[in-house]
């Protein structure tokens, strides 16, 4: 059973980052998508994923959820995320956006 309209509008972005920028890079984008979630109430879902093991991180992969479209246009003139994309700008060597209609298959969590 989905909880999304058949607008639901999610992207992924994967930032591929300058050397020695991974630390600060994380703390901003999770202050973003924080801000987003609490924030924006047509952000559904805002999920910061980073590489598991030993190898040094040098990507970030965002996976995020809006409402529709227009939600996700709000979110990208939010103040919050305008301070983001412009505090990481330096620290990005490559980003990739990819958009998607979301055809949503979840788990209930048991309370």
């Amino acid at each position: 059973m989905s909880m999304l309209s058949e607008a639901a509008f999610a992207l992924t972005v994967v930032f591929e980052l300058v050397e020695g920028t991974f630390p600060e890079f994380y703390r901003l984008v999770s202050e973003n998508a924080t801000s987003s979630v609490e924030l924006e109430p047509g952000c559904l879902r805002f999920d910061v994923l980073t590489p598991l093991g030993p190898q040094k991180p040098s990507q970030i992969f965002l996976y995020e959820i809006y409402r529709d479209r227009a939600a996700f246009d709000l979110h990208l003139a939010s103040e919050h995320y305008r301070s983001f994309d412009a505090s990481t700008r330096d620290m990005v060597s490559n980003k990739t956006v990819v958009t998607y209609k979301v055809d949503e298959n979840f788990k209930q969590a048991k309370l």
